[in-house]
């Protein structure tokens, strides 16, 4: 069966194939009405666009690079799947780099996709990224560029976030209300834009209740198994906290494993929510409590504005975004005391 193409589109919808390209596209140019009967009849003839073609008409690559910290990161796997949501229906490729946490493997990441001519760059900072100076090159050489969850508030670009303040406000609110007073906060590493925001929540949510601040019970946290392990049992050595705030997958794993090595009861002697996107928090035993974080949403949200700034709908130094997107926290039984 031969592949529909903008042509049988165009001859059965009696309209221009020109139009019906703009309306593929999303173009402003045509009107809503047009633009949803384009899309509801490409849909249901299963139309998919020819990249190359496009590619060599528009003499653009049709591809957008992506670089994140880790794929394998539940967050991280969401937020691309809700990017080549978009890039596929918008007739886009998508090329994926790991940085694994490394400031030297972003830079060369980036010099990688310069150099393969990529049309738009999607990019989520490492653990080590403090300088931005290879994201500045790649805004002097006009390459449109999106950062999403990790961001730099050093370079002047459109940006897609979760909610984090608002996000770990809630958290530490719940367990302030279910009677916990000694809260600690386990939470990645100090130059994360996500730590800081989410630092903030906690520490607002403290004041709120008129609880006093303790440094000591906020602790910071690399990206390695044994570090993690270590810093929690200390935490419950020195500390003795009566409530756990953690801020990833990963420490909410190790927070887990470490109690249940320590014997603590969830969560009659401590309890526990995460900021997390683990798809099996609701296996664990206890079931975790955790602020989940629209993660396909983010990453939906990231390429339409990187596709639109490509297509130069909108210009990449002027009218910038923010876009904040709304947690939600799902209670379970780690930090249900009722």
């Amino acid at each position: 069966m031969e592949a529909v193409t903008i042509k049988d589109i165009a001859k059965a919808l009696n309209l221009s194939t020109s139009t019906v390209s703009r309306a593929l596209r999303g173009s402003y140019e045509i009107n809503a009405e047009t633009k949803k009967m384009v899309l509801e009849y490409a849909d249901k003839v299963n139309y998919s666009p020819n990249p190359i073609a496009l590619s060599l008409k528009e003499n653009k690559s049709r591809t957008i690079g992506v670089i994140v910290p880790e794929i394998a990161n539940n967050f991280f796997s969401q937020a691309i799947n809700g990017i080549e949501d978009v890039a596929n229906k918008r007739g886009y490729h998508v090329v994926i780099f790991q940085s694994h946490e490394s400031y030297e493997r972003e830079i060369k990441n980036v010099q990688h996709i310069i150099a393969r001519k990529v049309d738009g760059l999607l990019i989520s900072l490492s653990g080590q990224t403090e300088n931005v100076s290879h994201l500045l090159d790649i805004q002097a050489k006009k390459l449109p560029l999106v950062l999403f969850d990790r961001v730099s508030e050093k370079i002047e670009a459109h940006k897609v976030v979760a909610d984090n303040f608002d996000g770990a406000f809630k958290a530490t609110e719940h367990l302030i209300l279910s009677g916990r007073r000694r809260i600690a906060h386990v939470t990645s590493p100090s130059l994360l834009s996500i730590s800081q925001e989410r630092l903030m929540g906690y520490k607002t949510a403290l004041e709120k209740y008129q609880i006093p601040y303790d440094e000591s019970f906020v602790k910071y946290c690399g990206f390695e198994p044994e570090e993690a392990q270590k810093l929690i049992f200390n935490l419950i050595e020195n500390q003795k906290p009566d409530a756990i705030f953690t801020t990833s997958d990963r420490l909410a794993l190790d927070c887990f494993s470490a109690l249940k090595e320590l014997g603590i009861s969830v969560p009659d002697k401590l309890s526990f929510i995460g900021f997390t996107n683990l798809k099996v928090a609701h296996l664990l035993a206890p079931s975790l409590s955790t602020i989940v974080q629209p993660a396909f949403e983010i990453g939906q949200t990231a390429a339409e504005l990187l596709v639109d700034l490509i297509e130069k709908k909108q210009r990449n130094a002027e009218h910038l975004k923010t876009i904040k997107i709304p947690t939600e926290m799902v209670i379970r039984k780690s930090s249900d005391l009722s």
